[in-house]
């Protein structure tokens, strides 16, 4: 098997670099990630300024721009041979509910499944356990098929930060869903001019039974079958109806 690594955290993260470490004792690996952090980038592709591949001295490749720039300029003729599978992360931090809008992490997976492979996402509630995170992508890799990661989705994997064996299984979960996020930071920087920084992310506001933040919550690795297609299919009817009753 051929693995495409990349991630949002960028090419010195620490989580990709056990990851790949990992997943080398399982597969081929090449990696392709941002020159720098990219967190939040969501799907964004650069079209303003070239991309510039740099091959490091370990064979790897960061490049000046997204997570998913990475995966599709991989993709598109600049690797040669077969890829298998597209692995992002391992992101520090978790993706789950509403944080996949944003989540460079997950649009690089999706990059990789819109050109046509199989794609994961992972991400670890915390920065100590990475090994963790990388053990169970090891453990489901060699377990991935077309019926399990199907067309147009991904897997969104998160991992509780704890040992490998105080996890408590694997629970396949639905999004939860965030409250709005933290107002915004303003600051004065040391010429006198106000600065702003984006405020944290808002708390789990839905984290019952079945969602990924109470799978989080509960030391279970979450699993969420993602889709590109974010069309709210049960409001169609209502909305047609609302038209024709003009």
């Amino acid at each position: 098997m051929h693995i495409l690594l990349s991630n949002d955290d960028g090419i010195h993260a620490e989580g990709i670099k056990i990851l790949a470490d990992e997943l080398r004792k399982i597969a081929q690996v090449t990696v392709v990630a941002p020159d720098r952090n990219r967190s939040a980038a969501s799907s964004s592709l650069t079209l303003v300024e070239p991309l510039r591949p740099i091959k490091l001295p370990n064979g790897d490749y960061c490049i000046n721009g997204t997570p998913a720039d990475c995966v599709h300029l991989a993709l598109n003729g600049f690797l040669s041979g077969q890829v298998d599978l597209v692995v992002s992360g391992i992101n520090a931090g978790v993706n789950l509910g509403d944080d996949i809008i944003y989540s460079g992490t997950v649009a690089a997976a999706l990059e990789g499944r819109h050109l046509g492979l199989p794609a994961i996402a992972v991400s670890l509630d915390g920065r100590l356990y990475y090994e963790t995170a990388a053990r169970v992508v090891c453990d489901l890799v060699p377990k991935l098929h077309s019926k399990i990661v199907k067309t147009r989705e991904i897997l969104n994997i998160n991992v509780p930060d704890v040992p490998y064996e105080q996890l408590q299984g694997i629970k396949v979960c639905h999004l939860g869903h965030r409250s709005a996020a933290a107002e915004i930071i303003k600051q004065t920087d040391p010429r006198g001019e106000h600065i702003y920084w984006i405020g944290p992310a808002g708390l789990a506001e839905n984290k019952q039974q079945g969602t990924d933040f109470h799978a989080i919550e509960n030391n279970y690795v979450s699993i969420t079958p993602i889709q590109a297609d974010m069309t709210a299919y049960h409001s169609l009817d209502t909305l047609q109806n609302w038209l024709e009753s003009k």
